[in-house]
């Protein structure tokens, strides 16, 4: 890895944070609760040998103060002021390659672990939570108001210089890709395949009711404000068109 690449990635989790905030004990032992209730807990730790096969093979662990080894140890032994430490920088440097979970004598994934100890640091609006996602908020608003992350006019080289020499290989189907875009979307970055408006309405209803809105509430207010007002819009544009739907079938 360049150093320039490893400046950008350093950037993207944050700066390190030397001391993790002074919380209570309850605190505490309401994250820990939290993260063994959910029912892939069970399933990604089955106890450690302490062997240390998974930071050996841990591509993130070569270049940051991260060990999926240490993550494991913290949930098995119930450390919690440890986990609640983890979950300031040390959770967000995994790259979820799931190469640990690959070499794990005992079937752990030292990766999933890390990845429910994300969401819960999400649930409880960790100040780590807010700085990791924060760059995020373009690709979320995006992805939420239109269905699409990227349209194939947004792919290039100038675009993703961190892609390496690979980007050509995203380079060379672009002109298929066009063909398959509508005619109106075909030079914006706005959209690409128009989503159906009826799933946009069922996706929105989706993401209301498995919680993912109020995680966003969580981590940034203007943003759930923003995506609130575009689902809303499209919830009345969807109304109107079964009501005009109604009403041409009773005629």
């Amino acid at each position: 890895m360049s150093h320039a690449h490893g400046t950008r990635i350093q950037e993207f989790i944050g700066d390190p944070v030397s001391e993790a905030p002074v919380v209570g004990r309850e605190k505490l032992e309401e994250i820990f609760q939290d993260i063994q209730a959910d029912m892939r807990f069970d399933h990604e730790l089955n106890g450690c040998l302490n062997c240390g096969i998974c930071t050996a093979t841990c591509p993130s662990a070569h270049y940051y103060d991260y060990s999926p080894r240490e993550i494991v140890q913290l949930l098995w032994t119930e450390n919690l002021e440890g986990i609640y430490d983890a979950m300031q920088e040390k959770i967000w440097a995994c790259a979820q390659c799931y190469t640990c979970a690959a070499r794990c004598p005992f079937g752990n994934s030292p990766g999933g672990l890390v990845m429910l100890m994300r969401e819960v640091a999400i649930k409880h609006g960790m100040e780590s939570a807010r700085n990791v996602l924060r760059p995020f908020s373009r690709v979320m608003l995006k992805l939420i108001s239109t269905g699409n992350q990227l349209a194939p006019d947004m792919i290039s080289k100038d675009a993703f210089p961190d892609w390496g020499p690979n980007i050509s290989k995203v380079d060379a189907p672009l002109a298929t890709l066009r063909r398959a875009i509508p005619v109106p979307t075909l030079h914006t970055t706005k959209t690409a395949w128009e989503v159906n408006l009826k799933t946009s309405v069922e996706l929105y209803t989706i993401w209301e009711e498995t919680g993912v809105l109020d995680s966003l509430k969580t981590i940034d207010t203007n943003l759930f404000d923003v995506i609130s007002d575009i689902m809303d819009e499209k919830r009345d544009d969807w109304q109107d068109f079964l009501d005009d739907q109604e009403d041409e079938d009773d005629e």
